[in-house]
């Protein structure tokens, strides 16, 4: 089977659905059974034999460089693509990046979502087609809660679909193979989305050019708060390698119960503390004899502990 050795992973985006957790953090940083989103994204890419990885920045840039770094612990050579003042989007970014992508062929892969997917298997649909891009898919079991993309006989997308409107479509799971010249076509450091602007006007222009790889790939959300949680908690519970609830730097007094809680970094839960389904963020310290449940804790700009619902 075929192997890429180029990736480019989506990492600038705002996390606007996943607030108050991305006041914090980017939402690629975010950790996800005690590992950031992202390097959970690049060490599956470095075990499908990508070995180089770019990723673009806009939003609190600094939470993802920390994570990732330069990529060498995790099996990949990282360099990153800054976008400033303006945020390009799911097509201007990868416009903007393709001279640090130095690919003519790569792996785009949303910074939000994780999958097992095997990624050789899409690389082979993808040049056995001939297609400028293809995209993974799965069958859309929630039509109603996400959009869709639309299928032909023979594998060619036609259209893209808005929840509510997607019965009888396919889901996307945020990873493609993608020619360079798709973007390199598109104007410079423009802001521009992918689906439902780029894509269907190259469709419109050739109806050959974007694929879909339909497969049984399983596919985890980070998109709100509760999806956060109960992918977290699928990792947890499943005993994944390396899965954790508590991050670095944790101090946990022997009196504090915690149910079903999630800390990050530097967290400090003092004496008699009670947590029941919680999300700690980074820094937190809780004073004796604080008792929450189903609550975000985080520290707002002064450093003051805030306390806000988290609805599952």
């Amino acid at each position: 089977m075929a192997t890429l050795a180029n990736a480019m992973i989506l990492t600038a985006g705002l996390g606007t659905r996943l607030r108050p957790l991305t006041s914090v953090r980017a939402k690629p940083a975010i950790p996800v059974g005690g590992e950031p989103l992202v390097r959970r994204i690049a060490r599956w890419l470095a075990a499908n034999a990508v070995t180089d990885i770019v990723l673009n920045l806009h939003y609190l840039p600094e939470t993802i460089a920390a994570a990732v770094g330069d990529g060498s612990d995790l099996g990949v050579r990282a360099r990153y693509s800054w976008e400033q003042p303006v945020l390009l989007g799911a097509a201007g970014g990868p416009r903007h990046a393709l001279s640090v992508v130095g690919a003519d062929t790569f792996l785009l892969v949303n910074g939000d979502t994780l999958t097992d997917l095997d990624v050789a298997a899409l690389t082979d649909a993808h040049r056995q087609r001939g297609a400028r891009v293809t995209l993974a898919l799965v069958a859309n079991l929630e039509p109603d809660r996400y959009g869709g993309v639309r299928l032909d006989a023979a594998g060619r997308v036609t259209g893209f679909c808005r929840r509510g409107e997607a019965e009888n479509s396919y889901h996307f799971i945020g990873v493609q193979v993608v020619q360079a010249d798709v973007f390199q076509a598109l104007p410079a450091d423009r802001p521009m989305a992918s689906i439902g602007d780029a894509y269907d006007r190259l469709i419109d222009s050739d109806a050959d050019a974007v694929h879909g790889f339909v497969c049984d790939a399983a596919f985890w959300d980070v998109g709100t708060a509760a999806d956060y949680w109960f992918t977290s908690w699928t990792f947890l519970d499943a005993g994944a390698e390396g899965a954790r609830a508590h991050g670095d730097r944790v101090q946990i007094d022997p009196t504090a119960r915690l149910v079903r809680a999630i800390l990050w970094d530097d967290v400090e839960v003092s004496r008699d503390v009670v947590l029941e389904e919680c999300v700690v963020t980074d820094g937190v310290r809780l004073p004796a004899g604080a008792s929450y449940r189903r609550t975000i804790l985080l520290r707002d700009e002064g450093g003051r502990l805030n306390a806000l619902p988290l609805i599952l």
